[in-house]
């Protein structure tokens, strides 16, 4: 039987090496964030644990599922861990069993989710999504690891209860509740699938771009000259058959704010100049224009969701799927758009009519963009419904 010391010893062991991996798989996902890894199966770059993979080949596998499977069983394990080092008895036996199952399965199955998820089955933006959130649950994994007593007994009051930003470092009860918040949100991010994803980031586009547009009229509105209000309701599920109607009413009920673009947005307000009534720039026709068109964006993304990112299967098919990179291409769009709307927001706050109509083309430029690579449908007909919505949008969008 093994003495005290000798299981002491073999925790210490057991604990190093886990924390060795850990570092080590980090760089793996770090090189896959920062895009020097392009595509990991069949090539060159060493997989987590390759022998741990299931057989049937990496390109059957549904990296989300694996994402989710492996974060679930992250946090049961870091549960039994985190209890075992604060309740009396201290067993090290206990501990290093449960660290040597992390080591086996979990882990290496954490990190061959972000390898599995290439660009070519899963678009950019799912990969790198994915990465940052293995990465943040590797970061707060070691940190609790990092957290067991090498001296044979539980952890003092200090070292358990003491809150993150301590002297002293988080203990060992905030560490796991950050290792259970990184785990949910993989495993929430995981659950929601390809499709589901592209749509959650869509939307989130969208919202960005109604707080923009709320912004600009209630700016729009301090010079006492406001214009009647019409009612409409952006969530609509049909919304995205209304481009004909979009050209009355400019004017909508007041949107909720819920992008992180809020703060910068009130910066702005406050510290802003207003519309002249004499308006020798013509800022306000040219503030109508904006927000005709701004209207009409919001519904490209609205019209996207519903008529191309919901009809995306929960799980990219292993080959034969060529439309990631029209994804790609789109997205790049959808998230540039919002930022540029918001460098036009500060051109009307300042009153500059040269770089209002300068980053205007721009805005509009890359909708009229999004919507042609959107045009056709994913499977390769030439057209279906939204085609036609796509160039009606095009016609309106392009009106002065």
């Amino acid at each position: 039987m093994a003495s005290s010391s000798d299981t002491l010893e073999a925790l210490k062991t057991v604990v190093s090496n886990a924390l060795s991996l850990i570092n080590q798989l980090e760089a793996v996902v770090s090189a896959i964030t920062a895009r020097k890894v392009t595509n990991i199966v069949g090539g060159d770059t060493p997989t987590a644990h390759s022998q741990q993979q299931p057989t049937g080949g990496n390109s059957q596998l549904d990296a989300l599922s694996l994402a989710y499977d492996s974060a679930t069983l992250i946090k049961a394990h870091a549960t039994k861990v985190s209890l075992l080092i604060i309740n009396e008895p201290f067993t090290p036996t206990a501990i290093t069993k449960v660290l040597r199952e992390l080591v086996a399965v979990p882990i290496p199955g954490l990190v061959s989710s972000a390898q599995v998820c290439t660009p070519e089955r899963y678009t950019q933006l799912i990969q790198q999504e994915l990465a940052w959130r293995v990465s943040r649950v590797l970061r707060e994994l070691k940190a609790l690891l990092s957290r067991i007593p090498d001296d044979g007994k539980v952890l003092v009051d200090a070292k358990r209860n003491a809150s993150a930003g301590a002297a002293g470092g988080q203990g060992s009860i905030a560490a796991t509740g950050l290792l259970w918040a990184a785990c949910d949100d993989l495993m929430a991010f995981s659950k929601k699938g390809f499709a589901g994803n592209l749509v959650h980031k869509a939307d989130q586009l969208r919202d960005t771009l109604k707080d923009v547009m709320e912004e600009l009229k209630e700016w729009g509105e301090e010079t006492g000259e406001k214009e009647g209000e019409d009612d409409d309701d952006d969530d609509d599920e049909d919304g995205d058959d209304g481009v004909a109607q979009v050209t009355a009413g400019l004017s909508s009920s007041s949107l909720s704010s819920t992008s992180n673009t809020q703060a910068m947005l009130d910066s702005l307000m406050d510290s802003q100049q207003y519309i002249p009534r004499d308006d020798p720039d013509k800022i306000r026709e040219r503030l109508e224009s904006c927000l005709k068109r701004l209207r009409l964006t919001t519904l490209l993304y609205q019209a996207t969701v519903k008529r191309r990112l919901k009809t995306l299967p929960h799980v990219p098919p292993a080959s034969g799927q060529n439309v990631t990179g029209r994804l790609d291409e789109v997205f790049a769009l959808l998230k540039g758009i919002p930022e540029r709307f918001e460098s036009l927001a500060m051109a009307f706050y300042e009153l500059d009519p040269f770089e209002i109509d300068r980053v205007m083309d721009q805005c509009f430029f890359d909708a009229f963009a999004a919507s042609e690579l959107l045009a056709k449908p994913w499977d390769g007909r030439q057209k279906d419904e939204f085609t036609d919505w796509a160039l009606r949008f095009q016609v309106e969008i392009k009106k002065s």
